[in-house]
Order: C-alpha cells, then sequence, then structure tokens
C-alpha cells in the first residue's frame, strides 16, 4: 500500500511565546488505531504538579483520526527549565492502521534549542477593550 495514504502518528514539540507544547498528531491519510507514546524519560510539567509522561492520552488514544492532532500544554518554558527537567526527550510511537498493520517509530527531541529564545508576553486588554 502506498505510504502516503496511510496513518503516520508523531510527537511534535511546539514552542509559542515561552510556552511548551507536546502535539501528538497523525499527519497520514488515514485513521491510527490504539495510538501509544512511550517516554523513555520521567517528566513533569504544568509547574512541576503533573507527571506529563503518564497521561493517559499517551496510554489510552484508541482513535487519531486523519489529520487531527492534540496539543497537550508542558509547561513555561523558564519553569520546566529551571526545575532541571530533562532537555532530551525519547518517545517510542506505535498505532495500528486501518488495516490492523501495527507501525512505529521513535521521535527524538533536544528541547535544550529552545532555552536560549527570547520571547514577549502578551498583555490581555482589560475587560470591554479591544486592542
Amino acid at each position: 500500500m502506498d505510504e502516503r495514504v496511510e496513518a503516520d502518528v508523531i510527537l511534535d514539540v511546539v514552542f509559542e511565546r515561552g510556552l511548551l507544547f507536546l502535539v501528538v498528531a497523525n499527519v497520514g491519510e488515514r485513521p491510527a488505531h490504539g495510538v501509544r507514546v512511550k517516554f523513555a524519560e520521567r517528566f513533569s510539567g504544568v509547574g512541576g504538579a503533573k507527571r506529563i509522561d503518564r497521561l493517559a492520552l499517551f496510554r489510552q488514544l484508541e482513535f487519531l483520526a486523519p489529520r487531527k492532532s492534540i496539543e497537550i500544554f508542558l509547561d513555561r518554558s523558564a519553569a520546566y527549565f529551571a526545575r532541571g527537567e530533562p532537555t532530551r526527550l525519547t518517545a517510542a510511537v506505535s498505532w495500528r492502521t486501518t488495516d490492523g498493520e501495527r507501525r512505529r517509530t521513535t521521535i527524538l527531541h533536544d528541547l535544550e534549542i529552545y532555552r536560549d529564545l527570547g520571547y514577549i508576553d502578551r498583555e490581555v486588554p482589560p475587560s470591554g477593550r479591544s486592542a
């Protein structure tokens, strides 16, 4: 079968104005079933209050539609780095195709590249006023 029309699941990192997000995405043209993401490292986010590597989303995502992504807030970058969380994340991603074939990929992200990036916090305008 032509791989371009299969499900293709990735784990990406997004840095936006000092915020870090993890994104689970099916960049393929067919649904992905039984999506699992297993991290080699233990790490926490949301100010250190939540074990991100243990989220149910990474262990129980039964269906991911084609071209769909799910964005997970990891943390403010400054807080994440200040706590000494791991900057190299290795994710083993697996899923089944519609035909029941198992697919796997390993994705490595080095969050260290975001440590020195500058960003501007945008202020929220007071209620009733537009910016």
